[in-house]
């Protein structure tokens, strides 16, 4: 699988402030250990999950201390099964047991999200051509991260912010006057970025046929309405469907010839990995 990276200042960006939360001026507990203590363990993951963030990890224990060596048995996006070793840590006590916890709240978190993403993408109807797409409803100071998990987790994703993409909602619509107003000053001003507009109903979308939209919303459309939609814009705009999308209901919607279905949930409501570090005597 190739999954594309994270820059590694943002990374950097990301340890530092997990580091300076957690450790700030220094770990007090481990600092009653011996100066020369040595530490090894197994980090493990106690349940099924689609492994990411490893950069991360790794990132920790380069800033807590570069005598610290992780070894990773798994690349990121590779399906774990419950039970089994990840990676395992070793050197300086200090050093190992200060960046313990930063270093599993970002594996856990990512990896929550990586399969979260996996389950969705599962749930496409098999003969589908249907992208699932992540939103910008991610924890702060994370984006690029959860981005990536998704990435992991065999999802797409949609713009990493306001400022690579346009899309057009019902407050644009209305401060522009019309979606042709709206579409029209996108393409004037932006004419090398694809213009997406959500639209609530069926003369909406005709509206942004019409106004030559590359891509359009269809915000919390019945199923009747999504296979009208897809009959009216085959070969024309490409279809996004978003709001209320549930895993239940992925394989229905996918069936329906969407080119994307779009969910908050992913990034929103992870769930993290139940991830623990186990010494080895």
């Amino acid at each position: 699988m190739s999954i594309l990276p994270v820059d590694a200042d943002e990374i950097a960006r990301n340890v530092a402030a997990a580091l300076a939360e957690d450790i700030g001026s220094g770990d007090l507990t481990a600092d009653m250990l011996p100066a020369q203590a040595k530490l090894s363990a197994n980090v493990i993951c106690r349940e099924f999950t689609v492994l990411s963030g490893q950069a991360w990890f790794v990132a920790v224990y380069a800033a807590v201390s570069p005598e610290v060596e992780v070894v990773f048995k798994h690349e990121d996006g590779t399906q774990i099964a419950a039970d089994s070793v990840v990676c395992t840590v070793s050197g300086p006590a200090r050093a190992v047991l200060s960046g313990e916890r930063a270093a599993l709240n970002f594996i856990q978190t990512l990896s929550g999200t990586a399969t979260t993403a996996f389950h969705f993408v599962q749930k496409v109807h098999v003969d589908a051509h249907t992208q699932i797409l992540d939103t910008r409803k991610t924890l702060p100071g994370l984006r690029q991260a959860q981005k990536y998990a998704v990435r992991c987790g065999g999802g797409t994703n949609h713009r990493m912010g306001l400022y690579d993409a346009i899309l057009i909602k019902e407050n644009h619509i209305q401060a522009a006057g019309s979606i042709a107003n709206a579409v029209g000053f996108a393409k004037q001003h932006h004419p090398d970025i694809k213009v997406e507009v959500e639209v609530e109903s069926i003369p909406e979308l005709r509206e942004a046929i019409a106004a030559k939209s590359d891509i359009v919303m269809l915000d919390n459309f019945s199923v009747d309405m999504i296979r009208d939609a897809v009959a009216m814009s085959f070969g024309v705009v490409k279809l996004e469907v978003s709001g209320n999308v549930t895993l239940e209901t992925i394989p229905l919607l996918s069936s329906l010839g969407v080119d994307y279905i779009s969910s908050g949930a992913i990034t929103k409501d992870v769930k993290s990995i139940d991830f623990s570090m186990r010494f080895v005597s």
